[in-house]
């Protein structure tokens, strides 16, 4: 395989989002901002930074939605999700018998826990929040939060900023600089990467502090298999990228004929040496600005092309 023409060095955190201080969301832009580069003399760089600017607006106005349900300390999980993208393809599904039983052990957890739950209430469809149905051009499958103080913010291996990177995203990290290059980032907020079409999805969305698996077998499996199964069955084209046996098993719910799927051992500090180091799934800049996922673990291209906004600031 031609290797790709030499570009100016960046580090990883180029391609990460500089959070604010604090999540607070601001109001939408209105969709009539983004119009064509050759309409508002945009170049192509300014008008996927302005295209990015508007997902992150979009976001913060859920997050801000969501903030202002879970307020009161007793928000139902239906009231929690607020992405109209995501209602009008799940229709009902939080108000299923399944759903209603998870909605009421969460709802007990967080008030009779001799330990918090995480993450907080208006972050636990943050995934959802922050990629909209219509934007998902990638899936990346965890499993259920981190548990540790501070660490979960409802995106798969995603931390806020000024938390310590956990071992498997330092793997990750370590995988792409391999492949790009570039240095280890100082943080690992990976909001980014959701807002640009990347859909961050843990298999269970609530933990037990320091205790991993918590949650597990309660019912949110069902749910996050309903949204995979409904990417699966109303998209086409989608890459998902799945670390480890737990991602996938979720390939019973995707069709193969549809989407590209890659897999590899879980990048965790116990399994990375057994396959995710040297996987080359990466995410990788090319002259037109475009995003190319490829895999050339077998030193060969195994998917075609598949363009994604850059992620540059």
């Amino acid at each position: 395989m031609a290797p790709f023409p030499p570009t100016a060095q960046k580090t990883i955190a180029d391609f990460l989002i500089r959070p604010a201080k604090r999540l607070r969301p601001s109001a939408p832009a209105p969709a009539s901002a983004s119009v064509s580069s050759s309409a508002s003399g945009l170049t192509p760089d300014q008008r996927r930074r302005a295209d990015t600017n508007l997902a992150l607006a979009r976001a913060r106005r859920n997050l801000r939605l969501a903030e202002s349900k879970a307020s009161g300390g007793a928000a139902k999980l239906e009231e929690l999700l607020i992405e109209e993208t995501w209602l009008e393809v799940l229709p009902g599904e939080l108000r299923k018998p399944y759903a209603l039983e998870l909605c009421r052990f969460v709802s007990h957890e967080r008030l009779h826990s001799p330990v918090p739950v995480y993450p907080p209430p208006h972050l636990v469809f943050h995934a959802l929040h922050t990629t909209p149905f219509d934007c998902v051009k990638a899936v990346i499958i965890g499993q259920d939060p981190y548990h540790g103080p501070g660490q979960a913010m409802g995106l798969s291996f995603s931390v806020p900023e000024g938390i310590k990177i956990p071992s498997s995203l330092v793997n990750i990290f370590k995988e792409l600089q391999k492949d790009l290059g570039c240095t280890l980032p100082p943080h690992g907020n990976l909001e980014r990467w959701a807002v640009q079409g990347v859909l961050m999805l843990n298999t269970v969305l609530t933990v037990r502090e320091h205790q991993a698996n918590s949650h597990a077998k309660k019912g949110w499996e069902q749910f996050t298999d309903s949204v995979i199964k409904t990417i699966s069955q109303k998209k086409s084209g989608i890459v998902f990228i799945l670390w480890g046996n737990s991602a996938q098993a979720k390939i019973r719910l995707i069709d193969e004929t549809k989407h590209h799927i890659l897999k590899s051992a879980h990048p965790s500090g116990l399994s990375a040496n057994r396959g995710f180091f040297g996987c080359r799934f990466v995410f990788l800049p090319v002259k037109t600005n475009f995003l190319q996922i490829v895999s050339v673990s077998k030193k060969s291209l195994l998917l075609r092309s598949y363009t994604f906004k850059s992620w540059e600031n």
